[in-house]
């Protein structure tokens, strides 16, 4: 057993507790834990943990290995002795194959902590012991009684050897404690002897070691520099102890810093999981409920549609089969054609009428079977052949009459031979447009070639052999400007087909890819074509936008129009420009009312929609780009708790329509719902890589990690959507507004510096612009890939071009 923690009564200057040995007979249980270094004063015990397991004794010149055990230097001398291997060493704990240096035993690094309890327990044994105390310090054999202590040497003296020790000069400037006058209390004054740093080389073992070999990874003296470490990498072991002791301390900290991160990642995970384990059971629920619906109605439906095709195809069989012995005449046979040319334009209209949604699918399918019916109707008469079948009875004066009558509806008598000639290629059915495919990649480069490949199906799913058929497709931009671009096909002949083309206007686009005039699959889809910009030309405005007060907030619609923030002290609003600089009306005014502002900075448009931080108000107001008031997030007085803010200076939302909000004054990041219920709340208050202070502007980067810049330690702070910091970014005075680019690249106002900087992706500056004054807002027009400034002390908008 190991040593034990008890409570010494019996000792008038000892008010803690002291650690014995298991085999103390004089101790008594007690729960306070304290002082662990001392032994038991009566027996002398010293705590197991101090013993050398190889000797059994009190470590002495204790050593400890890589693998973290402990001997002494001569236990570990006599095992490398034993074993025969000088260079390798089995310790004797863990078994552990240890490599021994040049230089032996000691090349191996002292314990200096064993060293010190070691001392303690010997000084406790002393100091502490009841009865005659012996000097320490006769050599005569004699056992005379001790009256003094020693405190530089650590021993017990006579009056003869006190005597001595007051006469020598080495001696005569030690502390003397008569032992009335020691006790537990002086531990830590003087219980520790200074560890001698001294050379074990021949002719200078009195050297001390003052110096570190890097190479060797040993203390060394100044002669040893010279000669066994000659050309190695030495240094003063002060500077060296100062430098590892940093590093221990900078990794300590980051140590902290990342076990905190990777708590509150744990933690977050964990609310996740559970997050998305009961959202699984909801949607199991629904989605069961809602299929058992769907799978009911379906069969009702069926039933219907079977009763229904029963009762038609009765009605027609008896229609086309006349009475037995009878023989139909062309009359009869132009008269059901005429029957049936009318049923079939009435489907096709039905077809054409019917509304994609869920509702009608079943509209569209009973619609599509009805002409795919009357179509094989009108081939038993031989409108769609060149020929009737064989065992036609019609007459070809009858057939052309009905294909004149069918010629003047509009409709074509082809065979499906002419219209997809695809015999000799082992293809029984034609092409389908729905069944055709494309690929390509999912982003478009401005002004640089797109290439989109084809692959034409067969309604049976199988791949059309043969080319020849009109492919087409257009690039339709959905932004205020531009024209739509069309592609160029390749016909490969083995109906695989090439498109290209050239994105003239940047920005959010429609592509759009048919067969014979109907979209095949994925089409149209939403195609994205972005700008390549060029990030070192940024040096001088294009245009210059004259405001009427201070711009502090600037986004920019679809329709082009630039929406600006304008702060003065009489007049607080928002207004719209074209293109062209040219002010076309004004939002809102000064005021607490809904739809009115107190010193607002953050805009923030997505569609239709605005967003307006409303900082003197604290408030966030949500207003239709017309200016009509819809909601506020907040209320007029600043708080900590839900539906309140304290100065928010920036909103932005995200492509779940989360707003998240930036709290100057409480040091805050707020991530709330559409309903204004707060999601996650980043707290900057504190320390360590997650403290920030003084939040400005925020920013979005294609992964959807936050970027913050943090006005007062002149950083920005970038958080993943959890709201974990993953790294920061410096080398800015003063950050205000931020916008990031498609590219992930970072375009930062420094209201301080008046400037404007340029970062990559992993946060190096890569450009700046000067000669601004207290830039805020910044806003980036993908469409036209002009950058936008809000440049407030100079009441102007600043337009770059990239």
């Amino acid at each position: 057993m190991g040593p034990k923690i008890v409570c010494k009564t019996d000792l008038p200057d000892v008010d803690q507790c002291v650690i014995v040995g298991s085999g103390c007979q004089h101790a008594q249980e007690c729960p306070v834990e304290s002082f662990n270094h001392a032994v038991c004063c009566e027996c002398a015990l010293l705590p197991t943990h101090i013993m050398c397991q190889l000797c059994s004794k009190p470590y002495k010149e204790p050593r400890i290995l890589p693998c973290l055990h402990s001997f002494c230097g001569q236990c570990l001398y006599n095992e490398i002795e034993r074993s025969g291997a000088k260079h390798n060493l089995e310790c004797p704990t863990c078994q552990r194959s240890i490599t021994i240096l040049e230089g032996g035993v000691n090349a191996i690094p002292q314990n200096v902590s064993l060293c010190f309890e070691v001392e303690v327990a010997e000084y406790m044994s002393k100091i502490g012991r009841h009865g005659k105390k012996s000097c320490d310090a006769c050599i005569d054999g004699s056992s005379h009684p001790a009256v003094v202590f020693c405190c530089t040497c650590h021993e017990l003296l006579c009056s003869y050897c006190h005597e001595y020790h007051k006469r020598s000069r080495k001696l005569s400037n030690h502390t003397i404690l008569g032992l009335e006058n020691v006790s537990l209390k002086l531990l830590p004054s003087f219980a520790m002897k200074p560890i001698e740093h001294l050379c074990s080389q021949p002719h200078h073992e009195k050297e001390e070691l003052n110096f570190y070999c890097e190479t060797c990874q040993l203390l060394t003296c100044k002669e040893c520099t010279l000669v066994l470490h000659k050309n190695h990498m030495v240094a003063e072991m002060w500077n060296i102890a100062k430098i590892r002791t940093d590093a221990m301390r900078k990794a300590i900290w980051f140590g902290q810093e990342e076990f905190s991160k990777l708590t509150r990642a744990i933690d977050t995970n964990e609310k996740m999981a559970e997050q998305v384990e009961t959202s699984r059971e909801n949607a199991t629920q629904i989605i069961n409920e809602v299929f058992k619906q769907l799978y009911q109605t379906v069969e009702e439906r069926k039933m219907t549609l079977l009763a229904e095709m029963e009762a038609i195809s009765l009605s027609k069989i008896a229609a086309l089969n006349p009475p037995e012995g009878a023989t139909r005449t062309d009359h009869e046979i132009i008269t059901l054609g005429d029957l049936l040319l009318t049923e079939l334009n009435a489907a096709l209209k039905k077809v054409e009428n019917v509304s994609l949604t869920p509702n009608q699918t079943s509209d569209i399918h009973v619609s599509l079977h009805t002409v795919d019916s009357l179509t094989k109707e009108l081939s038993t008469f031989g409108l769609v052949m060149d020929s009737p079948p064989a065992q036609s009875t019609f007459s070809s004066e009858s057939i052309h009459k009905v294909k004149e009558m069918y010629s003047h509806n509009g409709i074509t008598m082809k065979s499906n031979e002419e219209r997809y000639p695809h015999d000799g290629y082992g293809v029984d059915s034609p092409p389908s447009p729905s069944q055709s495919t494309w690929s390509s990649e999912s982003v478009a480069k401005l002004m640089e070639m797109y290439r989109i490949n084809v692959v034409t199906m067969t309604s049976k799913g199988e791949k059309y052999p043969c080319g020849g058929l009109q492919i087409k497709a257009e690039l339709r931009p959905k932004s205020h400007n531009g024209a739509v671009v069309p592609g160029e096909v390749e016909d490969h002949g083995d109906g695989t087909y090439a498109i290209t083309l050239i994105p003239q206007t940047a920005g959010p686009h429609q592509l759009h890819i048919t067969m014979d005039d109907q979209h095949i699959q994925k089409s149209p889809c939403d195609l994205h074509v972005r700008k390549v910009y060029t990030y070192s030309t940024l040096c001088s405005p294009q245009q210059v936008i004259q405001c009427s007060g201070g711009p502090a907030g600037i986004a920019i619609h679809d329709s082009g129009d630039i929406y600006v923030v304008v702060k003065c002290w009489t007049d607080d609003s928002i207004h719209v420009f074209d293109q062209a600089g040219q002010q076309k009306r004004t939002i809102g005014s000064r005021g607490k009312e809904d739809g009115q502002f107190i010193w607002p900075f953050g805009l923030f448009i997505k569609g239709d929609m605005m967003y307006v931080a409303d900082y003197g108000n604290n408030r966030i107001q949500k207003l239709t780009t017309e200016g009509e008031f819809l909601q506020k997030f907040g209320q007029d007085e600043p708080g900590h708790g839900d539906g309140q803010f304290k100065g928010p200076i920036a909103v932005i939302v995200d492509q779940m329509d989360r707003l998240i909000v930036a709290e100057y004054v409480d040091n805050k990041v707020v991530i709330l719902d559409q309903a204004g219920t707060r999601l996650l709340t980043i707290n900057g208050n504190g320390t360590g890589i997650q403290a920030f202070t003084n939040p400005y502007g925020l920013a979005l980067d294609p992964k959807g990690n936050i970027h913050v810049t943090a006005y007062g330690p002149n950083a920005i702070k970038v958080f993943t959507p959890e709201g974990i910091c993953v790294r920061s970014y410096w080398d800015v005075k003063g950050p205000s507004g931020i916008v990031i680019d498609e590219e992930g690249y970072s375009f930062v106002n420094e209201e301080t510096g008046n400037s404007l900087s340029i970062f990559d992706s992993q946060g190096n500056k890569i450009h700046t612009a000067g000669n601004l004054n207290k830039p805020r807002g910044i806003i980036l027009d993908p469409v036209s890939g002009s950058l936008y400034v809000a440049n407030y002390g100079a009441n102007t908008v600043l337009k770059y071009s990239l």
